[in-house]
């Protein structure tokens, strides 16, 4: 489908790019407090004082315990997972608020809700308080992953769309690598509050988007859904280069509107109607199928796989980094690719990067294992912290921003907000499931987990490749066309 001549002049302001990278820096929360969390695990102070049977097992040096079950603990997990479960339940709850009070302020509460699970954080007694931050934390990064992805998608003009949006991913993976580099740090520490600093570290994303969030508008298109027209063409004026792009941008976005506007069906009752149907069942497989790579043995539990492997609490926390800036270093590939080549490519391509070094990793470990009978060799650990660079790699350059991308932009406004909660809770909740399991995963299934992975990511591979139509450059007003020249999905709804 040719693209529109407009969309090709709209020029990329200053201050567009500003105020998405304000938005997108709700990542360092996210990024930040799911990399940071998995260090802590391995600090002896935190363990001591939380879990200290799983500290008992790291310095047991008894061969016949079974390296891949040491942190097998559902009460350590529940440390990690607990903050999935309470991001799950605010991002259904942060469609309808974000409708309700805008974009802007949506991002404001998830940073006081952030601040606030912190601080519970920093300062727990008892697993039960520590618990407590976690949901806290979780409740900021639901409304932080529902707002941020749309804020961006619809300040962004068309033709930069993608390359803006890169930018929440960005910001996830700026906040892993300060979370790994402070853990690291931390573990240095000759101190036993050195678990406190590094959580405590937290704060200070979110106090920075909450600040940054006050000083930028809301989105034109959630300031006409509430009739606020002449602040919308103010805003609009702002983040275009001339008035009569602005107004001729706003009178598409108010004819878009107008008919949604008429309708006061619950949104997310909407959302269930044959004619949503294709960007429905779009929006939950990828938000599911991200984390279905394998993603977060590398995101969440990357220092712990590698301690497991044999290295010493400092190595992982150092390969953590080191994955961390590999990571940041393929987001920025996405930046650059991604208005130019298109999703589908980055989806497809990472998907197959992501297969074989999952399947790699399973075939070095079950080699190791029928080689070596007690504990890891070095060079075994090094061969895989060089393949999760590579799925950390592929899936920076892909999955990791496209999950965010594509739902804010092929869901319609009408159900935009409700679409893309229902897309961040089910990525939570596949989150929450599998950091919950994935330490008894990793006990019973050992290097068999790595090839359940590479299964999944060739499952959701086909399903992109056949069913998801790209939508590079296609004004978000003019989305529709893309599911009405589909050939399958062209058929779904003419039935």
């Amino acid at each position: 489908m040719e693209e529109n001549e407009e969309v090709e002049k709209t020029p990329l302001t200053d201050t567009v790019v500003y105020i998405c990278i304000i938005a997108g820096s709700a990542g360092l929360m996210y990024g930040y407090d799911t990399a940071v969390s998995g260090g802590v695990m391995m600090m002896k102070p935190f363990l001591k004082k939380f879990f200290p049977a799983i500290l008992l097992k790291m310095i047991d040096n008894d061969m016949k315990q079974d390296q891949y079950c040491r942190f097998n603990s559902h009460r350590l997990t529940a440390f990690i997972s607990s903050m999935f479960i309470a991001g799950l339940v605010s991002s259904l709850l942060a469609g309808r608020v974000t409708s309700l009070i805008g974009r802007k302020f949506s991002l404001i509460t998830s940073g006081i809700l952030f601040l606030t699970g912190n601080g519970l954080e920093v300062f727990a007694q008892n697993l039960a308080m520590l618990i407590a931050g976690r949901l806290f934390v979780g409740f900021g990064v639901g409304f932080a992953n529902q707002a941020a992805p749309v804020y961006i998608t619809e300040m962004a003009p068309s033709k930069w769309r993608g390359t803006l949006n890169t930018a929440f991913q960005f910001f996830v993976c700026c906040g892993s690598v300060l979370a790994s580099i402070i853990n690291f740090g931390a573990s240095h520490s000759n101190t036993n509050l050195g678990w406190r600093l590094a959580l405590g570290y937290a704060s200070l994303p979110a106090t920075l988007l909450i600040v940054g969030a006050i000083f930028i508008p809301d989105t034109p298109s959630s300031l006409i859904q509430r009739d606020k027209l002449d602040e919308a063409l103010t805003t609009l004026s702002r983040v275009r280069s001339t008035k009569a792009e602005a107004e001729a941008e706003l009178k598409d976005l108010v004819s878009s509107t107008e008919a949604t506007k008429l309708n006061t069906q619950n949104p997310y009752l909407k959302i269930l109607e044959l004619r949503y149907r294709p960007q429905l069942i779009l929006t939950v497989a990828i938000a599911g199928f991200q984390q279905l790579t394998g993603v977060g043995m590398v995101a969440l539990y990357a220092p712990v796989v590698m301690r497991t492997i044999g290295m010493g609490t400092e190595e992982s926390l150092l390969a953590a980094v080191v994955i961390g800036f590999v990571n940041l270093v393929s987001v920025l590939m996405s930046t650059c690719m991604v208005d130019k080549i298109g999703r589908r490519f980055l989806f497809i391509g990472g998907g197959i990067q992501i297969i074989f070094s999952q399947v790699f990793i399973a075939c070095t470990l079950a080699i190791q294992s029928q080689i070596v009978i007690e504990g890891f060799p070095k060079n075994y650990g090094v061969v895989v912290l060089v393949l999760m660079c590579l799925i950390s790699s592929a899936f920076g350059w892909s999955w990791g921003p496209l999950t965010w991308l594509v739902p804010s932009e092929i869901l319609p406004i009408e159900v935009r907000a409700a679409g893309t909660g229902i897309s961040v809770a089910t990525n939570l909740l596949i989150t929450f499931i599998l950091a919950q399991l994935s330490m008894a995963m990793l006990c019973y299934m050992k290097f068999g987990l790595f090839l359940f992975y590479g299964a999944t990511t060739l499952l959701m591979t086909m399903v992109v490749g056949v069913f998801l139509p790209e939508t590079k450059g296609v004004p978000l007003e003019s989305m529709e066309s893309v599911w009405n020249e589909h050939w399958f999905w062209k058929w779904v709804l003419s039935s």
